[in-house]
């Protein structure tokens, strides 16, 4: 895979030469310009578009939740929201729903028996690997086995939607207790402290919050994560989630198969930053949604030197801040399409300006 400094420079100057030329100040259009820049490299096209946008959300449990050490909520909600997601109820159904973008949602490790056959399960795919990972305070979270199905399911799933016509993608999770599988994650790949990669997750108190630190510096010794850096296998194994795993095989796909990708917070940046490590180039397809109320995030987003568009202190996950990205996106791409030139709408410019200018 070829990453952004190997591509074509005459067309990353084709491109700029398109959006100087069209009929207004040079840059005046900000993020918006580097975005349809971006956006003509992955498709390696002048004229960039937007296809049949997608959002996935992978679900999972997690063993460490069962304790209550990490999370103010119980495991079950995971299903729970599971359930809301299918019924269209959650922010991400109201996102997706207002801006036309798809919603598939996986069971990519869910605690719970069957689903209800009741319910329409369109755009559902139950592609449970365990039924959550285990307790990593008191062994590894899978087995390196389930680890990799779980990856290439997830290149499974996006490579389906590419066939599809999707050719713009953006990742959302939902699993009681996964801020804390991202935090040990970050910490381990990032060097950075367990202080500095631990948030509150879906709220926990001050009181609740130094449990969880205490809880993740004692898994992350207990697994010599300091030694894993480099090796995500072995770290999806020890402290993973089977969503995040998912999800990191996602990102490969859809970088694979020339896709915009559209990274959304803290948990998807955490699979993000799993999926830099096996394809470094991945990160050339990514636009980055916005900068997660998660303290940790912002670290994240300076270790991948990654600009985020949005900076609206969202912390929910789900893929909402994706979502809300995708209309951004979508304007970027019709102003280098659809914006008339100095040349076609017959508006001098600032060099033919200085060619006309008396010298004085």
């Amino acid at each position: 895979m070829k990453t952004m400094s190997n591509q074509s420079n005459q067309l990353r100057q084709q491109l700029q030469s398109a959006i100087d030329n069209k009929t207004k100040p040079p840059g005046s259009l900000g993020l918006l310009e580097e975005i349809a820049i971006r956006a003509g490299l992955v498709q390696q096209s002048l004229r960039p578009e937007i296809r049949d946008p997608q959002i996935v959300v992978f679900a999972g449990d997690h063993g460490i939740a069962k304790t209550g050490l990490v999370n103010p909520f119980p495991q079950e909600v995971t299903a729970q929201m599971v359930l809301n997601f299918i019924r269209g109820g959650a922010a991400i159904n109201v996102f997706t729903r207002m801006h036309n973008i798809g919603l598939t949602v996986v069971d990519a490790g869910v605690n719970n028996e069957e689903w209800d056959s009741s319910i329409s399960l369109d755009h559902f795919i139950n592609a449970k690997i365990r039924p959550g990972t285990a307790n990593y305070l008191e062994t590894d979270a899978m087995t390196e086995t389930n680890a990799v199905a779980a990856i290439e399911t997830g290149r499974s799933i996006v490579s389906q939607l590419a066939l599809q016509g999707c050719n713009t993608i953006g990742f959302g999770e939902m699993g009681i207790g996964n801020t804390s599988s991202a935090a040990l994650i970050m910490s381990a790949i990032t060097g950075l402290s367990i202080e500095n990669c631990v948030g509150r997750g879906t709220g926990v108190n001050d009181q609740q919050m130094a449990v969880k630190t205490a809880t993740l510096k004692k898994a992350y010794e207990l697994h010599r994560l300091a030694s894993l850096g480099n090796d995500p296998i072995k770290l999806l194994s020890k402290i993973g989630g089977f969503e995040i795993a998912m999800m990191t095989g996602a990102y490969l796909a859809a970088a694979e198969h020339h896709m915009l990708i559209v990274v959304d917070g803290f948990i998807s940046t955490a699979a993000l930053l799993l999926a830099n490590l096996m394809e470094p180039a991945v990160k050339d397809n990514c636009i980055f949604a916005h900068t997660s109320n998660e303290q940790a995030h912002a670290a994240m987003l300076v270790h991948l030197e990654a600009k985020p568009l949005l900076h609206l202190g969202l912390r929910l996950g789900e893929g909402t801040g994706a979502a809300l990205a995708i209309p951004i996106i979508r304007s970027a791409v019709a102003f280098l399409n659809e914006m008339a030139s100095f040349d076609t709408a017959g508006v001098s410019n600032s060099t033919e300006s200085d060619k006309t200018r008396p010298i004085p």
